[in-house]
């Protein structure tokens, strides 16, 4: 059975694995798929019909709004906010509220083994690469390549991590190494590829 905390809100609507943790004051909205082993942290927000893969820790107070996909093993820190709405306004042009008809979300994809650090701000539509890194306080608002190590406002790459998290070392023109895991990886035309998997 999930571990839901007393003080979580979790919509009848949403499913959640029964090995997930959902901590303090988490709101866990309709739609929403929460995957195995997953932890919600206090005070995160989960939108409607979001989809979170297997593995995935999602810090305190994130806010991870609809329609974000978490691909497995991703981690979301504390403060983080995926957004939805490119061109956001609280009203219409003539003054009125707008409503759900008033605009269409768009959505942040976190693919597998990502990671987007604390205070981090990804501006909706955007792809974060597989186990890519957004340093804490970062503004994406563009693509980010698969390893890629973004920083910044706006972010941009600053260097390439492995799979283990650590920044990868250059051990010769265009190829770099992960020290943790002994990965092997080539640069190609802005890309970088995995060429030597050392992780059983």
């Amino acid at each position: 059975m999930s571990r839901i905390h007393t003080t979580a809100d979790v919509s009848s609507d949403a499913t959640v694995a029964d090995s997930a943790s959902i901590w303090h004051l988490a709101q866990i909205r309709e739609g929403a798929d929460i995957g195995e082993n997953v932890i919600v942290g206090r005070g995160a927000y989960i939108g409607n019909d979001v989809s979170v893969g297997s593995n995935c820790k999602i810090q305190n107070y994130a806010l991870v709004y609809e329609p974000a996909i978490l691909e497995q093993g991703v981690f979301i820190g504390p403060a983080v906010v995926l957004t939805n709405d490119l061109f956001p306004r609280a009203c219409n042009p003539d003054g009125s509220l707008k409503d759900a008809s008033d605009w269409e979300s768009v959505g942040v994809t976190v693919k597998k083994g990502a990671s987007i650090g604390a205070r981090a701000v990804c501006v909706a539509p955007v792809v974060i690469g597989e186990w890519a890194t957004i340093a804490a306080g970062a503004v994406v608002t563009k693509d980010v390549k698969p390893y890629g190590l973004m920083a910044g406002v706006p972010a941009r790459r600053i260097g390439w991590v492995g799979r283990s998290g650590t920044p990868l070392k250059n051990i010769h023109d265009r190829v770099f190494k992960d020290q943790e895991t002994g990965d092997i990886f080539e640069e190609f035309d802005g890309e970088l590829r995995l060429i030597e998997d050392n992780i059983d």
